[in-house]
């Protein structure tokens, strides 16, 4: 599967890598969205995900997407292999949509924690700080 440049997965340690850059809105929520239930559907093994926003210079969401979005994932994945999301964020709306993302989540199979220190992220992944730091190439699968 050819991956979005914005979008890396490492197959050997089963971690999706988003970058998003510039504006993150509904497109790129749905982009990320879509690729990952592709990817669901495609492996069906479970793999831990790793969003960074820090080169987010905009963003057009709101509470009702977040919640719409959280609560679609969180049905979609319900019955499946316990994940973790780790989500990348220093821009104040960023993080106030992550946590809510992680509240919707809650008690279901994905666990989402929020960050503002990539260390920490990493180690909470399980994963070298230097896949983290990498640049995002939209690396195919190998299968």
């Amino acid at each position: 599967m050819k991956l979005p440049p914005d979008i890396q997965f490492h197959q050997d340690i089963r971690l999706l890598v988003y970058r998003p850059h510039g504006l993150v809105n509904e497109a790129t929520v749905n982009k990320i969205i879509s690729v990952i239930g592709e990817l669901e559907a495609t492996l069906k093994e479970p793999f831990d995900r790793f969003s960074d926003t820090v080169a987010a210079d905009a963003v057009d969401l709101n509470f009702e997407y977040i919640i719409r979005v959280s609560l679609h994932r969180r049905l979609t994945y319900a019955g499946r292999p316990p994940i973790k999301s780790a989500i990348l964020a220093t821009d104040s709306t960023l993080v106030h949509y992550g946590r809510l993302h992680a509240l919707l989540t809650q008690g279901s199979s994905i666990n989402v924690r929020v960050f503002q220190d990539r260390a920490e992220a990493a180690q909470w992944l399980g994963v070298p700080l230097e896949l983290l730091t990498a640049e995002a190439t939209g690396k195919s699968i190998q299968k």
